[in-house]
């Protein structure tokens, strides 16, 4: 009997074949399997209740003071904002009827980007459904060919991916290195936009961009200027309303005024405000808001309580204040490097993978809950914890914080 071939068969054969030449998941930049191995994988940890003081317990780890946290004013849990969200559950359930442009639009959302513009003095505002989507969805949607977009090296990943999606120029300037950008504005094509974006405070170094400075280049040489608030929103200014506030500047010193509604406003999604013609634009052109969920019911109304708690209760700014600086002050004298941090954010600097590592399971086998960052999100040299400081936390529990970092960075020869 002649043998047959089955060409289906033999098509998936052949396909499996080329599979097996080409991995179907790419190499990953960690080895996470060493790291568990090794008892020195603290990531994806599971919090199972909410504590006062900064407080969390965590599946596996007991009750642990929270330092990797971005609840800066400690609002999480307020009851004020617990009960806005639910009163919004109960008038227009959990979820809308589509994207906003659309079907997804609610009062809700009109009186929080209403809120949003009266607390940045803008002339309006827009939500989206995350800060990520914020930054990608405003920068692409802005730039055209022939416009450049200069940032600071440091800005958070998604203003770079914005940038990389918008099809304009794209260039960097050296850590609020001034006298850099004034050379990237001067090399920039003078028929095109000019869009300078950069943090406010930057996410890993906890230092605060020099807005005075880029403000005036940013006037002489005729671009315009987005700040990223997503770090400094309720923590920069004598009544946290950010940086503008921190240096005594005019509210119209920022042309884009981006935030996020998931650290100090303890909710979800991301807000740009800024000009009337600005925010008609954004919502019929950013496709992030055209093609994205609305910010759901329940977190569209915690965001708007937060801005009131903010402004009604400024000790909150006053307190985070005073625990960065205490908690600062104790960690340098100590020995530490803490870069040039200013803000909640604390880089203890470990200056190796293995001791940043180390030094975190050290803090976490003691009830600390706090992570290494290591290269290449930070450069090699640079590796450390990422301390968050929160004004909930006690004075006590930030001195236990600092003795234990400090005991631990001493056992492992990180400092003398």
């Amino acid at each position: 009997m002649p043998i047959v071939s089955d060409p289906i068969k033999e098509k998936h054969l052949t396909r499996e074949t080329n599979r097996n030449h080409v991995p179907f998941i790419p190499e990953m930049r960690h080895d996470v399997d060493y790291y568990k191995a090794q008892g020195l994988y603290f990531y994806l940890e599971t919090t199972e209740e909410m504590l006062p003081n900064g407080r969390v317990h965590v599946s596996g780890h007991g009750d642990m003071v929270m330092l990797g946290g971005y609840s800066y004013l400690g609002l999480i849990g307020h009851p004020q904002i617990n009960a806005a969200a639910k009163a919004a559950i109960d008038q227009f359930g959990t979820g809308t009827y589509g994207v906003r442009l659309l079907a997804g639009s609610l009062t809700i959302h009109d009186e929080l980007e209403a809120r949003i513009a009266d607390f940045k003095q803008t002339e309006a505002a827009i939500t989206y459904s995350s800060g990520y989507v914020t930054n990608v969805a405003t920068i692409s949607a802005l730039l055209r060919k022939g416009d450049t977009v200069i940032c600071d090296k440091l800005n958070h990943a998604s203003i770079v991916d914005g940038c990389l999606l918008a099809m304009a120029n794209f260039v960097r300037f050296r850590h609020n290195d001034m006298a850099h950008l004034e050379k990237r504005l001067k090399e920039a094509n003078p028929n095109g936009r000019k869009l300078v974006v950069v943090d406010g405070v930057f996410s890993m170094d906890g230092d605060i961009i020099n807005l005075p400075e880029v403000s005036r280049l940013c006037r002489q040489y005729g671009a315009y200027l987005m700040v990223d608030e997503a770090h400094s929103l309720g923590v920069l200014g004598e009544t946290g309303h950010g940086i503008e506030e921190h240096f005594g500047l005019p509210a119209d010193t920022v042309d884009i005024k981006m935030g996020t509604l998931s650290k100090t406003i303890p909710a979800a999604g991301g807000y740009v405000a800024g000009s009337q013609e600005l925010i008609t634009f954004l919502k019929h052109e950013a496709r992030g808001f055209i093609f994205s969920a609305a910010v759901p019911p329940p977190s569209a109304a915690a965001a708007k309580a937060a801005f009131d708690v903010i402004e009604a209760e400024p000790e909150r700014i006053h307190r985070l204040q005073r625990n960065y600086t205490h908690f600062a002050d104790r960690l340098r004298a100590a020995g530490f490097d803490l870069l040039q941090t200013e803000t909640a954010i604390v880089p203890v600097i470990c200056k190796s993978t293995p001791a940043a590592a180390s030094l975190a399971k050290y803090c976490q086998d003691r009830g600390i809950f706090v992570q290494a960052v290591v290269s290449p999100v930070v450069p090699e040299g640079q590796e450390r914890l990422r301390a968050c400081v929160l004004a909930s936390h006690t004075i006590a529990d930030l001195d236990y914080c600092a003795d234990v970092i400090t005991e631990g960075g001493r056992e492992l020869g990180i400092i003398a």
